[in-house]
C-alpha cells in the first residue's frame, strides 16, 4: 500500500456521514490547515517522523476538525534540498507553517533568499537545539522543539568527571553544508574543563554519502585514534547509519576491547531501541545518554500500539523494531502545538501564540523560551549489554545523577539528606567491571612509560646509578626510586614503565619530558615557577626549600656559670628556699626531741644542708618526724640531681655551638663564597633571586667535596635543598649546622608532560603513601646508614620548676604538718609546767610568806641603810628565798 493511498484512505474515512467529518460541518468548525514537512526519509530518525506527522493528522482531525493538508518534502540529509524545499513549499503550496528537521542556518538562509519567510512559522526536530550567539541567526518565529544543546553537554561532562576521566576524543560528523559543530566542539570543551578535563583531539567523519571508500577511510582515521594514549571516545551528533559503522570498524580494529570507553549522546541511544541485536553486539559496553520521557501512560501505550501497526505496514523490513522514539514523539507534540495555535492566530502571528501556550505531551511539557523546549530534561544513562541494554542512572542538571527514577523524582528530599550519587553496575568493553583509567601508557601496544632519573645528582641517597659490567646490567635505588614505585603500587591499574638514567643537568631532563624525549622524570627534582611553563608536577611527596648550611664555632660567651643555665631562675630560687626550709624542721624537730646533740647549733644544721645534697651527711637523724620530712625531699633531690646531670651534659655536648655565618646579607657584606649543587636551579636561585656573584659560587658534583671545600677555605656557606641539607647534616653532623631562613619552601615531585592525567592519579598515590606513614619509614631507612643526628639544634632553654611542682608540693606539705605538730607538742609541754609551780606555791603558803617578807624589808631599809644597802639586802634575802623555793619545788 503506498503512501498516498494510506492517506486518501484516512481522509475518505474522516469525512463519512455520522463520522467526526460530518459532526465538524455540522458545527461548522471545521478548518483546513496547509502545513508543509521536510524530513530525511533516507534516516531512522525520518521514517518515524513521517509515521508521527500522520498518526497526529488522525488525531487532530477527530479532536479539533481540523483538516491538514500536508506537504511532505525529502531533503536525503541533503542541506541544499532542505532549502530548496522551504523556499518551494512558501512560494508555491503557500504553507502557514513548516516542521522539518531543519537547522537554524538553514532557516536563516531562506530568510535572506525570501522575504516572505519572515512572516511563517518553522518548527524543527533536531536532537539538539543550539542558540547561536550571532545576532543575524536570531530567528522570532523559528522553534526547535529540542533541549539545549549545553545540557546535554552538561551530562556528558558530569559523567566524565564521575570517572574522573582528564582528557577525552570527540567524535563527530561532519556535515558538508553548514559547520555548527565547531560551536558544540567548544561547548563540550567548557563544560569538561569544569569537571577538570579537557578534549586532548577531536576528529569529524564524513557522512557514508560523500564516501568513494568508505571503509579505507574509517579505517585510517579509526588506527590514528588508536595510536593515542586516550580511550575516552565520546560521539555525537552522529546519524545512526554512520554510527552504526563506526562501531563495527572499530570493533575490527580491536578498540571495543578493554580500556576503552565509547559513550554516544542523544540522536543515537535513543534510536537503539530500533536497531537490531547484531549491531548491539559490535557496541558491547558502550555508555549511553538518553532522553527520559514516561512510558506508562495509557496515552503512550495506545498511541506505541498505532505507530508500530503502521511503521509496520510502510516499512515491513524493519517491523520487528519499530518502538517510537523522543523524536517520533515530539514531532507527534510539534503538530499538536501547530494545531492548537491554529485556533487562535492567523499564519503571522503563528510562532507567538506557539510560545504562549503550552501543554503536556507524549514527549513531557510542550513549552517554549528563547526559541526552544524550556523544560529541563531528565537523562537516562544506559549501558549497552547483551541483545540489550540497562538502565544504570539518571540524570538531570538540578540534582545531579540517581539510581532509580521514583527517586530522581523526590532528589529534593534526598538532598536535603544527603545522598550519595552512585551509579549502578557498568559493564564495559572487553567485558570489564572495575572503570577502565581512560588512557593507556603504550603506543601501539609495545612500548612502557620511559622514565628518566637523573645519573649525576650529587646526592645518591635519592637516586643511585649502579653499572654491572660483569652482568650488563644497570641498578637504580634510592629514596626517590622507592617512593615512585610505593606510589606505582597505590595506583588502581599496571603501569608498565622502565628508567632511563639521564647524564644531563636537572633542567635538561625537565625539558626532555617537555620535548617528550621522556615520558616522565622521577627523582630529586625540585618543584619552581619555571618549570611549571613546561611540565606538570604531581603532589610533592617531600617537603623542600633551600637552605644553607655552615660551620659552628664555640660560643665563648656561655662557658661562664654555664652550668646556671641547666635551671631557670625561678627553679634555683625555688630549690635553695625549700632546701634550707626542709633542713630548718629537721633541726627543729630533734633539737625537741633533745637527745641529738650532733644537730647543736647554727653551724652543724648548715653543714648537714650541704652534705644531704650529696647523700654524705654523718649526723644521725633520730626523730621519726625529721625521716618523715627528709625522705620525699632526698626523692626530689635524686630526681633533680639526675635532670641536671642530663641538662649539663646536652648543654656541653650541643649548646655551645653557633653557626659561623648568621645569614646571607653577612656573607654578601663579607665577599663570602659559597657552594652548592651545580646541576640543579640553585646556581640561578643564588645569582637571580639572592643576588650573589656569579665568581663567588663554587659548583660542588658530591656530597663528599663540600666537607673538603669548608676545610680548605673554598667555601664559607653551602647552599641545598632542604632533603639534601638533611642527608649531609646526617652525614657530617660534627662541625656543620643549620643557620638562616629556608628560602622558596617547595618540594620534590613528579614530573610529566603537561596534561598528563598520571600527574594526578600519582598526586593521590602520594597523598596514600603519606596517610599510611610509609614516607616517614623510607626516609628513617635512608638516613639509617649514617651514626649521627640529622642536624643540630640550639636548645630549648632552660628547665623550669614546673616538670618538679609535684614532687615540690608533697614534700612541703609534709615539711608543713610535722612543723605544725612539734610546734604543737612544744607548746603543750610549756603550758603545763607553768600550771604546776603555781599550784604548789599557792597550797604551801610559801609566796604569801615571802610577799610579807620582802614589804618588811624594804620598810626596814628606808630608815636604816642607803639605797646599796638596801638593794644588797633585798637581793640576799630574795636569793635566799629563791633557794626556799626551789627546795619547796624539788619536794
Amino acid at each position: 500500500m503506498s503512501w498516498g493511498l494510506l492517506v486518501f484512505l484516512l481522509l475518505v474515512n474522516s469525512a463519512l456521514p455520522n463520522g467526526r467529518g460530518d459532526r465538524c460541518q455540522k458545527t461548522q468548525q471545521h478548518r483546513v490547515a496547509r502545513i508543509g514537512a521536510v524530513f530525511d526519509f533516507t534516516s531512522r530518525v525520518g521514517k518515524e517522523q513521517r509515521i508521527a506527522i500522520d498518526l497526529a493528522i488522525q488525531d487532530l482531525l477527530h479532536s479539533s476538525c481540523l483538516t491538514v493538508n500536508l506537504d511532505l518534502r525529502d531533503s536525503q540529509g541533503n542541506s541544499a534540498k532542505s532549502t530548496a524545499a522551504v523556499i518551494n513549499l512558501l512560494n508555491v503550496k503557500q504553507v502557514e507553517a513548516i516542521i522539518g528537521t531543519l537547522t537554524k542556518q538553514e532557516a536563516a538562509l531562506v530568510s535572506e533568499l525570501d522575504n516572505r519567510s519572515q512572516n511563517f512559522t518553522i518548527i524543527s526536530l533536531p536532537s539538539t537545539a543550539i542558540n547561536p550567539p550571532s545576532a543575524s541567526l536570531q530567528l522570532p518565529n523559528f522553534l526547535q522543539a529540542a533541549n539545549d544543546i549545553v545540557i546535554h553537554m552538561q551530562c556528558l561532562a558530569a559523567l566524565v568527571g564521575h570517572f574522573q576521566w582528564r582528557k577525552v576524543t570527540a567524535i563527530y560528523e561532519q556535515n558538508i553544508d553548514f559547520s555548527s559543530n565547531s560551536g558544540m566542539i567548544t561547548l563540550l570543551s567548557d563544560s569538561l574543563k569544569l569537571v577538570n578535563s579537557e578534549i586532548e583531539h577531536h576528529q569529524a567523519f564524513p557522512t557514508l554519502s560523500s564516501l568513494c571508500d568508505p571503509d579505507a577511510f574509517f579505517d585510517e582515521e579509526l588506527k590514528k585514534l588508536r595510536c593515542k594514549s586516550n580511550r575516552v571516545f565520546i560521539v555525537t551528533q552522529f546519524s545512526l547509519n554512520t554510527a552504526v559503522f563506526l562501531f563495527e570498524k572499530a570493533k575490527e580494529m580491536g578498540m571495543m576491547g578493554k580500556g576503552y570507553v565509547w559513550i554516544v549522546t542523544d540522536e543515537i541511544a535513543s534510536l537503539l531501541d530500533s536497531v537490531d541485536s547484531s549491531i548491539k553486539y559490535d557496541m558491547q559496553g558502550v555508555i549511553g545518554i538518553k532522553t527520559n520521557f514516561i512510558e506508562t501512560t495509557h496515552t503512550f501505550t495506545k498511541f506505541k500500539t498505532r505507530f508500530r501497526r503502521l511503521y509496520g505496514l510502510q516499512y515491513p523490513e524493519e517491523e520487528e523494531n519499530s518502538s517510537p522514539s523522543i523524536f517520533a514523539l515530539r514531532t507527534y507534540d510539534a503538530m499538536h502545538a501547530i494545531a492548537l495555535a491554529m485556533k487562535n492566530a492567523t499564519s503571522k502571528h503563528l510562532s507567538q501564540e506557539i510560545v504562549s501556550t503550552e501543554f503536556q505531551g507524549l514527549s513531557g511539557m510542550m513549552e517554549f523560551k528563547n526559541g526552544m523546549l524550556s523544560q529541563q530534561p531528565t537523562f537516562q544513562i544506559i549501558n549497552v549489554f547483551g541483545r540489550s541494554y540497562s538502565e544504570i542512572a539518571f540524570w538531570s542538571p538540578s540534582f545531579g545523577f540517581s539510581d532509580d527514577m521514583n527517586k530522581h523524582l523526590d532528589m529534593k528530599e534526598r538532598t536535603n539528606h544527603n545522598y550519595v550519587q552512585v551509579l549502578g553496575p557498568i559493564n564495559w568493553p572487553g567485558g570489564l567491571q572495575a572503570a577502565p583509567k581512560g588512557w593507556s601508557t603504550l603506543v601501539d601496544g609495545e612500548r612502557p612509560l620511559k622514565i628518566g632519573i637523573p645519573a649525576r645528582g650529587a646526592f645518591n641517597q635519592f637516586v643511585k646509578v649502579t653499572y654491572d659490567q660483569d652482568k650488563n646490567q644497570t641498578h637504580i635505588s634510592g629514596f626517590s626510586i622507592d617512593m615512585f614505585e610505593a606510589a606505582v603500587k597505590n595506583l588502581p591499574y599496571q603501569l608498565p614503565y622502565v628508567f632511563v638514567p639521564f647524564n644531563g643537568s636537572y633542567d635538561e631532563l625537565v625539558e626532555q619530558v617537555y620535548y617528550k624525549g621522556l615520558d616522565a622524570a622521577v627523582g630529586d627534582i625540585e618543584v619552581i615557577a619555571d618549570r611549571y611553563h613546561y611540565v606538570e608536577f604531581s603532589q610533592p611527596y617531600i617537603s623542600s626549600g633551600l637552605q644553607m648550611v655552615v660551620t659552628v664555632k664555640p660560643d665563648k660567651l656561655k662557658e661562664k656559670w654555664m652550668f646556671m643555665n641547666a635551671f631557670s631562675k625561678s627553679m634555683w630560687l625555688l630549690m635553695i628556699t625549700t632546701h634550707l626550709s626542709v633542713c630548718f624542721v629537721v633541726w627543729f624537730i630533734e633539737c625537741e626531741h633533745g637527745q641529738n646533740f650532733e644537730l647543736e647549733g647554727i653551724g652543724a644544721i648548715l653543714w648537714f644542708s650541704v652534705t644531704v645534697l650529696f647523700f654524705v651527711q654523718r649526723e644521725r637523724v633520730q626523730s621519726n618526724w625529721a625521716r618523715l620530712v627528709l625522705a620525699p625531699w632526698l626523692v626530689v633531690i635524686l630526681v633533680v640531681t639526675a635532670t641536671f646531670t642530663a641538662s649539663l651534659t646536652s648543654m656541653m655536648t650541643i649548646s655551645r655551638v653557633q653557626p659561623s655565618v648568621l645569614n646571607v646579607e653577612t656573607l654578601k657584606r663579607e665577599n663570602g663564597t659559597v657552594g652548592c649543587n651545580g646541576n640543579s636551579f640553585i646556581v640561578k636561585y643564588l645569582i637571580d633571586v639572592l643576588e650573589f656573584r656569579p665568581e663567588n659560587i663554587k659548583r660542588i658534583s658530591s656530597i663528599s667535596d663540600y666537607p673538603k671545600a669548608f676545610q680548605n677555605g673554598d667555601i664559607q656557606v653551602a647552599f641545598f635543598v632542604a632533603p639534601h641539607a638533611k642527608v649531609f647534616l646526617a652525614c657530617y653532623c660534627k662541625g656543620y649546622m643549620k643557620a638562616g631562613p629556608i628560602y622558596k619552601p617547595s618540594g620534590f615531585a613528579f614530573v610529566f608532560p603537561k596534561g598528563s592525567p598520571l600527574a594526578i592519579d600519582l598526586s593521590k598515590a602520594i597523598l596514600d603513601v603519606n596517610e599510611k606513614k610509609q614516607v616517614e619509614l623510607l626516609e628513617k631507612q635512608m638516613l639509617s646508614s649514617f651514626n649521627c643526628s640529622p642536624s643540630l639544634n640550639l636548645n630549648d632553654g632552660p628547665i623550669g620548676y614546673e616538670p618538679f611542682s609535684g614532687l615540690f608540693l608533697i614534700s612541703g606539705l609534709v615539711c608543713a604538718f610535722a612543723l605544725l605538730v612539734t610546734s604543737g607538742r612544744i607548746a603543750g609541754r610549756h603550758l603545763q609546767n607553768m600550771s604546776c609551780i603555781r599550784a604548789i606555791l599557792m597550797k604551801t603558803g610559801i609566796l604569801r610568806w615571802a610577799f610579807m617578807y620582802l614589804i618588811q624589808s624594804r620598810r626596814k631599809s628606808q630608815k636604816h641603810c642607803s639605797t646599796t644597802s638596801i638593794l644588797e639586802t633585798c637581793s640576799t634575802r630574795n636569793m635566799s628565798s629563791g633557794g626556799d623555793i626551789v627546795i619547796i619545788t624539788h619536794q
